[in-house]
């Protein structure tokens, strides 16, 4: 279950409301009874530095050659 803000479009009281996200349900106010939008913010996360993204972490490897039938072999 996710929780999401919701604002009222008649008296603009904000609330949230507890639903799966696959569930797009009719909100209604709690205060009025009038339909409610859900409101959409941006995510307060930021990265910031190394380690963040696939390459900062992987490591070169640099193989020789590989030769089953090199004289030199081991």
């Amino acid at each position: 279950m996710a929780r999401y803000d919701y604002k009222c479009t008649s008296c603009d009281t904000v609330f949230e409301v507890e639903h799966p996200m696959s569930e797009h349900p009719e909100v209604k106010c709690p205060t009025c009874g009038a339909p409610a939008e859900r409101v959409f913010s941006a995510s307060g996360i930021h990265f910031e530095g190394h380690g963040f993204y696939n390459t900062d972490q992987r490591k070169v490897v640099k193989a020789g050659p590989s030769c089953d039938n090199c004289p030199n072999k081991d």
